[in-house]
């Protein structure tokens, strides 16, 4: 695809137009781990020229042995396209431990380096320093500004934020984001790029997140599901409930019931994604006691063994002690869904999405969960009543409905 791009170069007396035709060829992939080789893998099936680069050569040749193992697998069920082998994709990936070096000749740059501004920061002037004039920067983050990681970088019109779900080749949604000073032309090229990216479970969904809000619009919608959980992870320990009882909450009805997801993802991983939704949104997100405890101690969850369970004894034991327990009776899933409706609701507000069609396609390709309209439209004004209550008894006012959601408005925001 070429891309036709027009640059102002501004001085005190003139202003000169430069027009430069641009053919995405060649992506550089920066960060060779679980993701970012991921990102790789599916960019060389979608047929472009990719080189991944990290900072020493072992995580390199980690990332590129992890996309030589999916490439073969898919090789070996005839997935690739009739005639094509992964060895004719390898061909296509090359490897580096300069970026500065390795940008060069790059057209579009995905990062997927760790999760701290400074490091993205500092690798988007990098690239924006040493790339050519048409380099678009693409972030992964799921959490970070992109409006914060491109502003220092000299193109902060040229930076957008390119957000995959884990593991990139099989989950579908991949959200696009603009921020403050993303130009259309960065933006569309984006969604153009993104857009070709395969996707082994179906058609990939690409959401447009038309403001660069905390969350985006999947993280973003629920989030504050977790304001709720932590009340009752505290409720549950108020009154020496066991964890399993907490869980069987849920009724099965949950791919995983609340404490059992928590463990999976981290405590740790938690409580900082709270603290930081704390800072950008509400006070309200301030981490509960058990998982402050939790993180404190080091009981991080399945990665170390113990967290809400012990993990030693497997995952099969505990799902059966859930399934044998008696219901707490603390939560119950109607209340996550009247929360992820206010909280689409919000993101409708604030212009983040378009129409709430794109908000529950995005949640389904990104989550495998419906989200919360298709219910929402029918349910809205029960649903209100249901927040109301919660939010007196949590004391979390950030769980009251706005009234978008109340008067149902909402409704005719589809697209």
């Amino acid at each position: 695809m070429i891309y036709l791009f027009v640059t102002k170069n501004l001085n005190k007396n003139s202003m000169r137009m430069k027009i430069k035709m641009v053919d995405v060829k060649n992506i550089l992939v920066l960060g060779a781990g679980l993701m970012g080789s991921g990102i790789a893998q599916v960019s060389l099936m979608a047929g472009y020229n990719v080189k991944l680069v990290d900072v020493k050569d072992e995580f390199v040749d980690s990332g590129y042995a992890k996309i030589e193992e999916g490439l073969k697998k898919l090789e070996s069920k005839n997935a690739l396209g009739e005639g094509v082998t992964a060895a004719d994709l390898l061909a296509r990936c090359g490897k580096s431990i300069d970026l500065a070096s390795a940008v060069k000749d790059a057209d579009f740059v995905i990062e997927a380096v760790i999760e701290k501004m400074d490091v993205k920061k500092q690798v988007c002037k990098t690239v924006m320093d040493n790339g050519p004039s048409h380099v678009i920067f693409a972030s992964n983050t799921s959490t970070m500004s992109i409006t914060e990681i491109g502003k220092d970088s000299g193109a902060p019109e040229r930076v957008c934020g390119m957000h995959f779900f884990n593991p990139v080749p099989l989950m579908r949604c991949i959200e696009v984001i603009k921020g403050e000073s993303t130009s259309d032309d960065t933006f569309n090229i984006a969604m153009d790029v993104a857009g070709k990216l395969p996707c082994l479970r179906g058609d990939r969904y690409i959401a447009p997140v038309l403001k660069d809000r905390p969350g985006f619009i999947v993280n973003r919608m629920n989030a504050p599901v977790i304001i709720y959980l932590h009340w009752a992870f505290d409720e549950a320990k108020k009154r020496g409930i066991p964890w399993e009882r907490l869980d069987a909450d849920a009724g099965g009805k949950m791919p995983m019931p609340p404490c059992v997801l928590t463990d999976f993802t981290g405590i740790d991983t938690n409580y900082h994604i709270m603290n930081y939704y704390k800072e950008t949104l509400s006070p309200d997100f301030e981490p509960g006691e058990v998982i402050t405890e939790l993180n404190e101690k080091g009981d991080l969850g399945q990665k170390t063994g113990k967290g809400f369970y012990d993990w030693s004894q497997g995952r099969d034991a505990i799902m059966v002690k859930i399934k044998q327990a008696e219901a707490a009776g603390i939560f119950n899933l109607n209340t996550l869904f009247a929360i992820m409706l206010n909280e689409g609701c919000r993101i409708l507000d604030e212009g983040i999405a378009s129409g709430f069609k794109v908000i529950d396609d995005a949640n389904m390709a990104g989550m495998n969960a419906p989200g919360p309209f298709g219910a929402g439209k029918k349910n809205y004004e029960a649903w209100a009543k249901v927040l109301e209550e919660v939010a007196d008894k949590t004391g979390k006012e950030y769980l009251r409905p706005i009234e978008l959601m109340r008067s149902g408005a909402f409704t005719k925001m589809r697209k």
